[in-house]
């Protein structure tokens, strides 16, 4: 290993130590304090129920921990979003696991709150995987209700997706375990079957002190909405249990007599190690976003066996198209090859842009991916395609569109890792948030914005210089360079991949060695859902 590679560990495991750091705190939800204070009323806290339910030793993994992050500083912060969202196993069978975070405002549900439920919401949907809720909430955060009350995808949503999730068939269990009111109610009684823990959960429409302002009726919570009235008069919910493990238990015990599903029959065989050491992506990804490297060593760390079949090898070299198995499953890999290639007219090409010859390749590739009915997965690290006379006279508008096209209409499941660079035009093509990957998650060394922070910046610099020049201002060089670093630091912040997956823009930013895990997870979990529909690309311009 050569000196470079060893800068590149050592920079690349601090940003994973980093990472660590920060799920740590987040972890802790609304801080020590308020988990005591659970664990004084007899209550575990939203993660230690989600461990207790999910199988020991099983694997899982979190959607949204980042969610939140940053935001609402004013309101005193709503870490993970207040609610925490795990993909893992209970008695053998996969799935997805809401549970609201009682230590985070009561559980209360912010507008992120609201847009990471119906993520989980989406992902049960669209794998048709059981979900399990842990509902523990005080209802809608008052004092931004126009922001998550009645717009399509606020708070009403969740109950619509309720609904149409039993049409579909999709397992919907819920467990009362704290405060459940208002509209929020709806949510357990909507699913297949409600458990309701005595004396520390309570569901109804309105709390006492609301009945009494309103009708001017003198009740207790407790004989109101509890465990008792609810399970012996009103008939609401289906179980009672005397406390969190025992709510807990019975869901296992449900969740054990759950038929088997019908599978979308995705090829898979005995999973192999990588041959290729994975700890050696710390080495192989450069510290800077703007220097070159070679995507088949990070493809040789992630597939079985180090091997894979390329397809096109010698043609549109600035994307690597490839048959591959992740964890036995066969994948069709898109990647952006990130160091200088020379095409056959011998002309070089910039490694992470995407060239008409790269963009037919990959549309082609896809195509046939879906012909097979091979999942793809798609290694963004992408500057965006080519500009200037001599790719616009070719087409590149035509060929980038056939791209978009192909990722659109792709009926197969889409998994995209966000490895480095992600801007503009570039993200859509290789499968952004906005072409529905099933998955979609981010090494800490990714960028997403509409371009990088140095161009975006010069580009803003030239605004603002002309803007202050108007108004009659003198602009010298160590103005114009503080100007510069101003606008740059800004813009860096938002193309941290902490700030895109605080607004889930993605779904995780994850340790470069857990990305074998979350593709294997993620294939497995849409083998629950057959394909319904055929692969059509449209009108394209040919």
């Amino acid at each position: 290993m050569d000196l470079n590679f060893n800068k590149n560990e050592d920079y690349n495991k601090l940003l994973v130590t980093d990472l660590n750091k920060r799920l740590s705190q987040l972890k802790l939800g609304g801080g020590k304090s308020k988990i005591e204070k659970e664990h004084a009323k007899g209550k575990l806290t939203a993660r230690e129920r989600i461990d207790y339910l999910l199988d020991t030793k099983s694997k899982s993994i979190e959607i949204g921990a980042f969610a939140g992050d940053g935001m609402y500083a004013a309101h005193g912060g709503c870490p993970s979003g207040g609610v925490v969202v795990k993909i893992g196993y209970i008695k053998g069978k996969q799935c997805v696991v809401v549970a609201n975070d009682a230590t985070v405002k009561a559980g209360a549900w912010f507008p992120i709150t609201a847009k990471k439920n119906l993520r989980a919401q989406e992902i049960a949907i669209e794998n048709k995987l059981p979900i399990i809720y842990l509902v523990d909430s005080a209802g809608v955060y008052l004092p931004m209700q126009d922001e998550i009350f009645p717009d399509k995808e606020h708070f009403g949503r969740i109950f619509r997706n309720n609904a149409q999730m039993s049409s579909l068939g999709i397992t919907q269990i819920s467990a009362i375990m704290g405060s459940c009111v208002a509209g929020g109610a709806y949510l357990p009684i909507m699913s297949d079957e409600a458990i309701i823990v005595d004396k520390t959960a309570s569901i109804f429409l309105a709390g006492s002190y609301l009945v009494k302002a309103a009708i001017g009726e003198t009740i207790d919570n407790e004989t109101l909405g509890g465990a008792t009235t609810h399970c012996e008069l009103s008939g609401v919910t289906d179980y009672k249990a005397k406390d969190d493990a025992d709510a807990l238990e019975k869901i296992k015990s449900i969740m054990d007599k759950i038929g088997d599903f019908e599978k979308a029959g995705f090829s898979k065989i005995v999973s192999k190690k990588p041959k290729e050491n994975p700890e050696d992506l710390y080495g192989l990804l450069p510290k800077s976003r703007a220097d070159q490297y070679d995507m088949y060593e990070i493809i040789k760390r992630l597939v079985d066996n180090s091997e894979f079949e390329e397809y096109k090898a010698d043609y549109g070299k600035s994307i690597i198209t490839a048959y591959a198995r992740i964890e036995g499953w066969a994948v069709g890999i898109v990647a952006n090859q990130r160091k200088l290639v020379k095409n056959a007219k011998g002309e070089m090409q910039f490694g992470g842009v995407i060239y008409n010859d790269s963009a037919d390749k990959a549309t082609r590739f896809i195509a046939n991916c879906n012909q097979k009915k091979i999942p793809l997965v798609f290694l963004q690290d992408v500057t965006g395609f080519m500009v200037g006379s001599k790719s616009e006279h070719s087409g590149i508008i035509k060929d980038g569109a056939k791209m978009v096209n192909a990722v659109s209409n792709s009926v197969v499941p889409k998994f995209t890792v966000i490895i480095g660079n992600s801007y503009g035009a570039g993200n859509y093509a290789m499968c952004g948030k906005a072409y529905d990957p099933r998955l979609i998650v981010a090494w800490p060394s990714a960028e997403l914005a509409v371009m990088s922070g140095n161009s975006a910046a010069k580009v803003l610099l030239q605004i603002e210089t002309a803007s202050l020049k108007k108004k009659g201002e003198t602009i010298t060089e160590e103005k114009e360079a503080e100007l510069l670093d101003k606008i740059k630091s800004r813009y860096d912040a938002q193309v941290s991949p902490y700030y895109a997956a605080s607004r889930i823009w993605t779904d995780a930013v994850i340790d470069p060695t857990d990305t074998r895990d979350w593709i294997s997870m993620g294939i497995e979990a849409a083998n629950h859902a057959p394909i319904e529909k055929a692969f059509n690309m449209g009108v394209i311009q040919v």
